[in-house]
């Protein structure tokens, strides 16, 4: 069965105010149908919205914002050598390779969906070069290799690998736009792959095609979609035989428990290519691997902060390990892709884990300056080797624009631009779905071409409460159609209101679906009440969360600039390095299950910061009991190996009240504690 949404085709060549606003006189946007997958594919429960449905509001549209301002908006100044005229996808000389790709693969998302034409703008000459840069045979993108160069990639031009990036910007782009040169190109390309792969396969210039074939599988799929072109369907199982098989390293070896197994980044962007691949062949195993996959990364690498030991190789989960920022966003990205074809809670949950927790601490304010590695216990952002599989002359943690190395410098841009773009989506069953939750508004269309418009106001993930307000214009009729609602595993009962009436009340770890007949003004009053709650990780150490969010130990924070005169083309004339005299080596008190709400003191402010991801806007505190552990000391500038919960007779200090914020408010911080006794 065909299952068709109607949807908005936002901005199909209309021009825009410098707001981004329809400018007096134009047609409003043009409307399309919007297929579901088309036989024989699985058909998946929720399909993407259009670029442009969703505006960010309150402090989710502060960070596209910020990165408007900062690093995305004009990286091609910050960042010359790769990101000016000379790079490869601009037809020069220079950078041929991924990072021009990775930077349009966030920039065009932000530019549309804040519908701002200075941004466009910028994107639209990388775009027209890819587009006119497609050969007779189909073959599109850089293809002239050039010497080494000091702090630039231009010697593998033909690789798979950055292709799968353009792929996906272009994706967005007909999303945005409707521009049909983006189905001729990509119909030619993959006839491209269809004869060349069996000569040169995936992992032929480089490995990283190999793991990270799922990018370019999706990418056909959505193009069969549009199509109906047979031979995408074969292209699609030559490309999925060439990928590395997560399915059976899932399900039959010891990949997840061994480390310096698997590239980090490459296992976050791979681990969503058996869903994918499960619409060509919906298989359980394909499913169940993924599951197994996820479960595994947690058990023998994760960590409190929602992601894992990865530095650059998988190396575990002890807190001191390095998390790299492109798996941060390529992780959400996986999980975005799983969640639309799986609907399954824990993604949706998992996502926000990572979303509300690690982006915000690994990324400044000023959307500039940025950590290659984070650790979920970090009390020194400083130059210095440490313990991780791969350093980088010591600069790993430094927050700078090139310290670590500069791919994160080029990707970290897609995080929440794709995030604003997943918050909605439409419905097999023709209704609207909020399956993550943030200050939003979405206009899109239900049943039979019929708009509506949901405004969502809330102060998640801080808050507990989430309003949306409906409107289907002055002279809509009443209409008909499924409003579906997460609720998140971690809430142990939800409340639905209608129009201040309650509705149901329903467990935690669902979807739900609001069916009736709507109205304009209509108000659904959702509440996920938030308790703490605690979980075990390493050395059986403890974290302390609430809702979506992590807490870590405030400590203060002396953030100092550093001139670098040793190596700036590799690590950026400056960096900053984060030091502190707060102590941290502190035990929190074995406290009963029973006992964890009154132990625990959740302080809120009256109202959420535009910004409120630092020391200073932190909404929520929580205010506990611990101890310190004198013999918990640093080591190499981080803390010393973590003491197990619970060493008998352990050396501690006396009881003290210590604060902790969200972990994504903070830059140091102990988020896994060891656990001591009263």
């Amino acid at each position: 069965m065909k299952i068709i949404a109607i949807i908005p085709l936002f901005m199909m060549g209309l021009p825009f105010t410098s707001t981004g606003q329809v400018k007096k006189g134009q047609k409003a946007p043009q409307v399309q149908q919007y297929t579901g997958n088309r036989a024989p594919l699985y058909q998946k429960p929720y399909i993407e919205l259009p670029l442009g449905a969703i505006e960010p509001q309150g402090w989710l549209r502060t960070m596209l914002i910020n990165q408007k301002e900062g690093a995305t908006g004009q990286l091609d100044k910050l960042y010359p050598l790769v990101m000016g005229p000379r790079n490869g996808w601009l037809g020069g000389d220079g950078d041929q390779w991924e990072r021009g790709p990775y930077w349009i693969d966030g920039l065009l998302p932000l530019a549309y969906i804040l519908k701002d034409t200075m941004l466009i703008n910028r994107v639209k000459p990388w775009v027209e070069w890819s587009i006119k840069s497609q050969q007779p045979d189909g073959y599109f993108g850089p293809s002239k290799d050039y010497p080494y160069e000091p702090g630039i990639q231009r010697d593998n031009s033909r690789d798979w690998w950055p292709k799968m990036v353009m792929l996906k910007v272009l994706k967005q782009y007909y999303s945005a736009t409707g521009d049909k040169r983006v189905i001729t190109l990509l119909t030619n390309y993959f006839k491209y792959q269809l004869k060349e792969l069996p000569q040169h396969p995936l992992d032929h210039w480089s490995f990283w095609g190999r793991y990270r074939g799922g990018d370019n599988l999706m990418v056909i799929y959505w193009l069969y979609n549009i199509t109906g072109d047979q031979f995408l369907l074969d292209l699609a199982n030559l490309v999925h035989k060439q990928t590395f098989d997560f399915t059976t390293a899932f399900m039959n070896s010891d990949m997840l428990r061994r480390a310096g197994s698997v590239h980090g980044v490459n296992l976050a962007q791979g681990m969503k290519e058996p869903v994918i691949y499960y619409q060509q062949h919906p298989d359980k195993v394909y499913l169940d691997a993924t599951k197994r996959g996820f479960d595994d990364l947690r058990r023998y690498n994760g960590m409190a902060h929602g992601l894992y030991g990865g530095d650059e190789a998988l190396h575990g989960n002890n807190p001191t390990q390095g998390s790299e920022l492109c798996t941060a966003v390529e992780m959400m990205f996986t999980l975005e892709s799983i969640l639309e074809i799986s609907g399954d809670v824990s993604y949706a949950d998992q996502l926000e884990k990572i979303t509300y927790n690690v982006l915000p601490s690994q990324i400044d304010e000023d959307f500039i300056q940025r950590q290659y590695f984070q650790q979920a216990n970090q009390v020194m952002a400083t130059r210095q080797t440490r313990n991780f599989d791969v350093n980088h002359h010591g600069t790993d943690l430094c927050y700078g624009l090139l310290s670590g190395y500069p791919c994160c410098t080029s990707n970290m841009h897609q995080g929440w631009p794709k995030f604003t773009q997943n918050l909605w989506y439409a419905t097999a069953d023709k209704g609207i779905a909020a399956l993550l939750y943030a200050p939003s508004e979405v206009t899109t269309y239900v049943g039979n071409q019929q708009e509506v418009s949901f405004k969502e106001e809330t102060n998640y993930p801080f808050g507990e409460s989430i309003r949306f307000t409906l409107s289907t214009g002055k002279k809509k009729p009443d209409l008909s159609f499924p409003f579906h609602l997460r609720i998140p595993s971690w809430c142990k009962q939800a409340t639905v209101k209608i129009n201040g009436q309650l509705w149901k009340e329903v467990e935690g770890n669902q979807i739900v679906k609001v069916e009736r007949t709507w109205k304009s003004g209509d108000v659904v009053e959702l509440l996920l009440p938030m308790h703490v709650y605690r979980n075990r990780w390493y050395e059986n150490s403890m974290s302390v969360e609430r809702g979506p969010l992590t807490y870590g130990l405030k400590m203060d924070e002396d953030i100092k600039k550093v001139t670098n005169d040793k190596d700036p083309i590799e690590y950026g004339a400056t960096y900053y390095e984060v030091r502190s005299t707060s102590p941290w080596n502190y035990g929190l008190l074995d406290i009963p299950n029973d006992k964890v709400q009154e132990s625990y003191i959740v302080e809120k402010k009256d109202s959420t910061a535009s910004y409120p991801w630092n020391l200073k806007n932190a909404p929520i505190l929580i205010k506990a009991k611990a101890k310190r552990i004198p013999s918990w000391n640093l080591y190499n500038e981080m803390t010393g190996p973590i003491p197990y919960s619970m060493i008998f007779q352990l050396e501690t200090g006396e009881v003290e009240d210590i604060t902790l914020v969200p972990y994504g408010c903070t830059k140091l911080r102990i988020s896994q504690f060891p656990v001591v006794g009263k």
